[in-house]
């Protein structure tokens, strides 16, 4: 599995990667990979006000279905929408192409709760 050692992780299989007061996230290569091939993507609303693991979206595969969650509270400011038309990018790039969306962070101290790359392997 492929796990960048600069992100964080939470432990229901989101990915963060920080960019000022901003967090893009989406699943990791372990949670794609356990769901298999993606069908469906429901992204989170624009402007949609979050907390910290609420069930924020979700993606279908031909096997099962799986909520995604927000690993920090905020303000969704973007969505990847090219994920309705090609749900396989999280597939193919789950850390590149295959983002879902990004948060305006509200409260920064929650990064602290979410994983290093090594604890979040360490509970696989």
């Amino acid at each position: 599995m492929n796990h960048p050692s600069e992100l964080k992780y939470a432990v229901t299989h989101e990915w963060v990667r920080v960019e000022g007061d901003l967090v893009i996230t989406g699943i990791s290569d372990h949670a794609q990979d356990a769901l298999g091939d993606l069908v469906y993507v429901e992204i989170p609303e624009l402007n949609r006000e979050v907390t910290a693991g609420e069930a924020v979206g979700v993606v279908e595969s031909v096997k099962t279905a799986s909520d995604i969650h927000a690993p920090v509270s905020g303000v969704v400011v973007e969505v990847n929408t090219a994920l309705e038309d090609d749900p396989d990018f999280i597939n193919d790039e789950p850390y590149g192409k295959g983002w879902i969306y990004k948060i305006k962070i509200s409260n920064p101290a929650e990064l602290e709760q979410l994983l290093s790359h090594t604890a979040y392997e360490a509970g696989l």
